[in-house]
């Protein structure tokens, strides 16, 4: 028994002196650092621990992890969030445009964008390419979740769109993009017809698909939303929605007596507060997301007072692309002086229609539009005027920087919450944007799948 007992103590003694494990738990540690999370939350005095490519643990800094130095940033007076998401963004352009989109990869990087959502263009193929080498830290870009080709009626007008205008049509047209692996269908409305719209959703829809996009001014926004829509692009479908006069002015249009441009007048006019709740509440029912892309229309409407020919983004890009912004340009330079002051009065309008929106408790998603033909709707930066667009409009930073986030839910994607155990996916900011939401383009670095890929200099 003696020598039994004896070999134990020897056990217990070469246990004691065994070296202590020195190798960190963690591959980067962000110190002392306020985080702001996906609700637009503050909490601070938090140690954030990244291993691999997620976060490792968050702690209150009185509570140590471990006492090992592994990879260090001070965190100090500094702001932690969720790598930022645009979620309405376009690449697109034809082949000879692949270079300079090719190049806005890692201006997404740069602005904190780690995130965004092709909302449809002519570059499916390259844009699965690039996803995967990002994917595989072959590249540096934002992860791209994408609609592929859009869905529009016959002789559309963006390149790359797929025409339809029946059933078996529609059929084969979302069977091409289930085949093609797209996130969700963007529905256009350049040439399409009142029933195919409505068909394609609900065949989406049947199929377990996202839908989101534009809307014919001949379908009323109810019929929309009873169709099975997920996401509205953009603020004039929700506005036609919002007037007493919706039935009549979506005949008049059907006859031909009406155009779209034509009828904003008409809409703003009839705008009803009592069929607006009525239609914020449907759409909140329905778990309807509405993306405002407010930024584009300030930037637009304000063409004639604002030049933008020394911006120095626009120096950086290709002659190419520049020139696809000839048309827009033209188009908001030569309008009449009535069509100009009805353009600001029309975007002072949205303004007030996404504050009660927001107030409404309807979801919101912030996004850029930028992309080839979107006059200096710049990748990246324009995604910091959008939310700068909403706090201007009445909606608090916290809310607006929740919207960025909002688009995990949208495509139905785990792993966008600021936790343990999700996507190392960061930004870390210098100032504190809920004082301040310009404070969102004050980056000291950018995290990528727990790699930092980018330091502001």
């Amino acid at each position: 028994m003696k020598y039994i007992y004896s070999i134990l103590a020897i056990l217990l003694l070469l246990v004691s002196c065994k070296p202590k494990d020195t190798t960190p738990a963690y591959d980067l540690k962000i110190s002392n650092v306020s985080i702001i999370d996906e609700n637009g939350a503050l909490s601070s005095n938090k140690n954030v621990y990244l291993s691999n490519d997620s976060i490792y643990k968050i702690e209150e800094i009185s509570t140590l992890l471990d006492d090992k130095d592994g990879n260090v940033i001070d965190g100090s007076g500094k702001f932690l969030l969720l790598g930022f998401w645009d979620n309405h963004t376009h690449f697109r352009g034809g082949e000879a445009l692949i270079p300079q989109n090719e190049k806005f990869l890692e201006q997404f990087i740069k602005y904190g964008i780690t995130t965004v959502r092709d909302a449809g263009g002519d570059l499916t193929t390259q844009v699965q390419q690039w996803n995967e080498e990002i994917k595989n830290k072959k590249r540096i870009g934002p992860t791209i979740y994408t609609s592929g080709p859009k869905l529009d009626g016959k002789n559309a007008r963006w390149a790359g769109s797929i025409g339809v205008n029946t059933d078996d049509e529609i059929s084969k047209a979302l069977d091409s993009l289930q085949q093609l692996g797209v996130d969700y269908v963007k529905l256009y409305d350049s040439t399409i017809a009142r029933e195919t719209y409505l068909s394609i959703i609900t065949q989406a829809e049947e199929r377990g698909m996202i839908t989101s996009g534009h809307m014919p001014f001949t379908v009323t926004l109810d019929e929309t939303v009873a169709a099975g829509i997920d996401n509205i692009e953009h603020l004039y479908y929700i506005l036609k929605g919002c007037s007493s006069r919706e039935n009549e002015i979506t005949q008049d249009i059907k006859d031909g007596k009406l155009g779209f441009w034509g009828s904003m007048e008409q809409l703003i006019a009839s705008y009803d507060e009592e069929t607006a709740l009525s239609t914020f509440e449907k759409l909140k029912s329905n778990n309807v997301y509405v993306t405002p892309t407010l930024y584009i229309g300030d930037v637009l409407s304000y063409m004639d007072e604002v030049n933008h020919s020394d911006d120095a983004y626009l120096k950086t890009l290709d002659a190419d692309f520049i020139a696809t912004y000839e048309g827009r340009n033209k188009g908001a330079l030569n309008a009449s002086p009535k069509a100009k002051q009805d353009r600001k009065e029309l975007q002072q309008f949205f303004l007030k229609l996404v504050a009660s929106l927001d107030k409404a408790g309807v979801n919101l998603l912030s996004g850029s539009d930028s992309g080839a033909y979107n006059s200096y709707i710049y990748a990246g930066p324009s995604l910091h005027g959008e939310l700068q667009e909403m706090v201007k409009a009445g909606i608090t930073p916290a809310n607006a920087i929740a919207t960025m986030y909002q688009g995990a839910n949208f495509l139905h994607k785990k792993g966008y919450q600021l936790a343990p155990g999700n996507k190392a996916d960061l930004v870390l900011l210098n100032s504190n944007p809920l004082l301040d939401i310009s404070a969102t383009q004050d980056i000291h670095l950018v995290i990528k799948d727990g790699t930092i890929v980018h330091i502001e200099k």
